[in-house]
């Protein structure tokens, strides 16, 4: 069949309108990519004339922070950067101190508060480092409602932000956050661990209400738990649940036990479940009061390799009581008895 006139005319249209949209589009991708790699490359330039001038402010060196100070605004992306960066993964309070020192000193607050807004990730995720760092607590909602951004690095960066921020006003975001798989586990466990106690009651309220996560409220609860912890996490070392169980003796672990966490512990050890044993195993470790934990974990030396490194360790930080156990001890598997001899052995060595 013959298109007529008015057809072919049309159909010529929409073939030369699809192909200049896509050919415009193309132009915005190569232009878009081409900024920002320009970009880059300044922003990497900026940051090899000024790393040095960011160690030695961040050594003390006055002069160098003056540098810093009066440098270009345009090159304040490229120092922030240098400062904040490293931050992500040293956490080192002397250096966090110092650099929150320099951000205020170099005014940066508006300049982040513009970063916030970007549509780049990489620079919300530096505003929001830095307004974290400087603990400027004005911008907690804009922290808070970056958890739920679209990229994994500007939620880390806010979690990061929270946790130097340590706004009592953001502990409830954090909290019910424990379960929030999406955000870096390691980061939301940090971020509790920077409120420390005050997080706690909130913790143990949350898993009332939600028992299904208990497993991961006892892993909170290693990080900013006390005292008032330990009855809750021995009940939850009950739980039916290898999970639960293994992550409540988790946090005994690190909380310290009382004589009934301890008795726990000990029957623990008899457990079928290895991640339990283990876990026990380490809970007991320096355990000086009540009960026959010394002889419990001499026993545990011929178990599962994770098993016996967990009860080794916990004989050797019981000092005297657990090398007594370990002298006596026969142990039938090879790990068994290397384990024993080592310890022996550096003990002789002392």
């Amino acid at each position: 069949m013959t298109l007529g006139p008015e057809v072919a005319d049309v159909t010529r249209f929409a073939a030369w309108f699809a192909a200049t949209l896509a050919l415009l589009s193309l132009t915005a991708v190569v232009i878009e990519r081409a900024s920002f790699a320009y970009e880059g490359t300044r922003r990497r330039r900026a940051e090899r004339r000024y790393a040095a001038l960011v160690q030695r402010a961040l050594d003390g060196d006055d002069a160098a922070r003056r540098a810093l100070v009066a440098s270009p605004g345009r090159h304040h992306v490229a120092i922030a950067t240098l400062l904040i960066t490293p931050l992500i993964d040293d956490r080192d309070p002397r250096r966090i101190a110092r650099t929150r020192t320099l951000l205020r000193d170099m005014s940066l607050i508006p300049y982040a508060e513009r970063l916030l807004r970007s549509h780049r990730w990489w620079r919300r995720a530096l505003g929001l480092r830095a307004l974290g760092l400087v603990q400027v607590k004005d911008h907690t909602a804009a922290m808070v409602g970056a958890l739920d951004d679209a990229d994994p690095d500007v939620r880390a960066a806010a979690l990061d932000a929270l946790a130097d921020l340590q706004d009592p006003a953001s502990l409830d975001a954090i909290v019910v956050r424990v379960n929030d798989m999406s955000l870096h586990r390691g980061r939301r466990l940090a971020a509790l661990a920077a409120f420390g106690p005050q997080a706690e009651s909130r913790v143990l309220e949350l898993a009332v209400i939600d028992p299904s996560h208990r497993a991961n409220y006892a892993t909170a609860l290693a990080m900013c738990g006390s005292q008032q912890s330990r009855s809750v996490l021995c009940e939850w070392a009950d739980d039916p649940r290898v999970e639960v169980r293994a992550a409540a003796f988790g946090a005994l672990a690190r909380l310290g036990l009382d004589d009934r966490g301890a008795a726990v512990a000990i029957a623990a050890l008899d457990s079928p479940e290895p991640d339990v044993r283990a876990m026990a195993a380490c809970a007991l470790r320096g355990w000086a009061g009540p009960g026959d934990a010394a002889p419990r974990l001499a026993h545990r030396l011929d178990d599962t390799y994770t098993v016996a490194i967990e009860a080794a360790r916990s004989l050797e930080a019981m000092g005297p009581t657990g090398i007594a156990a370990l002298r006596t001890a026969r142990p039938a598997s090879e790990l068994g008895v290397f384990l024993a001899r080592q310890i022996l052995w550096q003990e002789g060595g002392r």
